[in-house]
């Protein structure tokens, strides 16, 4: 296949199109991997009986650990590694005349690791987490070249709805997908649906490898002005520290920042234990009934999610940004206080719908907020908004780790959810603080996430 050397004029609509079919593509990685099929088939492989009685303790160099405790802090530490290596990849990104070739390899890394989850066995875990910490590396490392070609191929007037076209793209994909694997499950014997599971894995590693070649297809190769050479390796980390002194001498940007650190330590952990915590800590009638339910609710999150997002966007058109977040924390900490003594299916389903209610609205608003705060005039947008993606990173390796850490100790899940109620609380006070007459406050719905 011969490669487009030459970058189009922007506002290509085909080029434009094959950039946001990669959402199509990658987006059952979250949903299906990290959100869905991936975590009830570790949960059920990984949780044996002995004489009547059921364990979730698994063997991990020789230290006994509670299963999910396990997956929990091995998520952690594989989103600190990525959080060292994304500003050497911002800089390969913003100097790279090549970036194709690397967004395409971790599409490939993070494809394919996707598929050998197929071989994941309980009794080598030591080895089967490597083919889940790789997809994920694979999944948020190419998303920074991904998200580099957005200012090479749209005008800036056209960046908000190209966007918003994959944001829709992946959440259609994801949930064809998940739907799919949710019937490939459940219609095959009791016996055989752990192999099907895997035969899920397998799945969504072709579909986002095959995809993702429509968008490989036309995308071209950024041609850059700066030379590459070992000096890009350090660019990142020089840009990175740059941002973080101006943030320093913006007061509202400052104290914004330190809230949002805060809050997207619980934000981001219930997202990726959610379905862990419906597996162990609800009451279902059996393991179909399980299974089908915490699908179900994945699915009413996903649905949810979009309306929620514009709805919480309208209302922070009315009563202001700051305002408009610290009701959404308000209903995050009320969730966390209702998961914490839940235990049956129906309750938890509505406590699922909330969740997908403020799950798009606090993303979208965080980060539509944070662009309000940056100073006018500024034209190194990306490097700001990396600093912003490296501290939600950051939080979430702090979330994960708590949360990990705390079922490890006690034993219960549902007391980790303490700290998530704690992190709402402190970031809601941290919020409270930032001067909303600093943030021009307008309806605006980012759809960048």
């Amino acid at each position: 296949m011969s490669e487009n050397l030459e970058i189009p004029k922007k506002g290509d609509k085909k080029v434009m199109n094959a950039w946001a079919f990669y959402d199509w593509a990658n987006s059952v990685y979250p949903l299906v991997i990290t959100s869905a099929i991936f975590p009830l088939f570790y949960e059920g492989l990984t949780t044996t009986t002995i004489n009547g009685v059921e364990s979730d303790k698994v063997i991990f160099f020789g230290y006994e650990m509670i299963n999910t405790a396990l997956i929990t802090i091995i998520s952690a530490c594989y989103f600190l590694f990525i959080v060292l290596c994304m500003p050497i990849l911002t800089g390969i990104a913003d100097a790279s005349g090549n970036k194709k070739s690397f967004m395409r390899f971790f599409a490939y890394l993070g494809s394919f690791s996707c598929m050998s989850l197929a071989l994941f066995d309980k009794n080598h875990l030591e080895l089967s987490v490597i083919s889940y910490i790789l997809a994920g590396i694979g999944f948020w490392s190419s998303l920074v070249f991904y998200n580099s070609y957005l200012p090479d191929i749209a005008e800036e007037k056209d960046h908000d709805k190209l966007s918003a076209k994959g944001f829709s793209l992946g959440y259609l994909g994801s949930a064809l997908l998940l739907i799919i694997c949710l019937a490939i499950v459940m219609s095959a014997p009791d016996e055989q649906k752990g192999m099907m599971s895997r035969m899920c894995f397998v799945l969504t590693g072709i579909w986002w490898f095959g995809f993702s070649h429509v968008t490989f297809a036309k995308l071209p190769h950024r041609k850059s002005e700066l030379q590459f050479n070992a000096n890009v390796f350090k660019n990142g980390f020089l840009e990175i520290k740059k941002v973080f002194h101006q943030v320093r001498e913006i007061p509202a940007l400052k104290k914004y920042l330190s809230s949002f650190f805060v809050y997207s330590m619980a934000v981001q952990t219930i997202m990726l234990v959610a379905t862990y915590f419906g597996s162990k800590e609800i009451n279902w009638p059996d393991e179909g009934a399980a299974t089908t339910g915490l699908i179900i609710s994945i699915l009413l999150i996903q649905l949810i999610a979009i309306p929620g997002a514009i709805g919480l966007s309208r209302l922070s058109g009315v009563i202001g940004n700051i305002k408009a977040l610290g009701v959404v924390l308000v209903m995050w900490i009320l969730i966390c206080f209702s998961a914490f003594v839940v235990t049956e299916p129906i309750h938890f389903y509505i406590i699922a719908g909330f969740v997908g209610l403020v799950m798009g609205g606090i993303q979208s608003l965080s980060r539509s907020t944070f662009s309000k705060l940056i100073p006018v005039g500024t034209k190194d947008t990306a490097s700001f908004f990396s600093f912003y993606d490296i501290s939600e990173k950051l939080g979430i390796v702090i979330g994960m780790l708590s949360y990990g850490f705390i079922e490890q100790v006690t034993g219960s899940m549902r007391n980790s959810i303490v700290a998530l109620v704690i992190f709402f609380v402190i970031g809601l006070l941290l919020l409270l603080r930032v001067p909303k007459e600093e943030i021009n406050d307008y309806d605006l719905l980012d759809s960048n996430d």
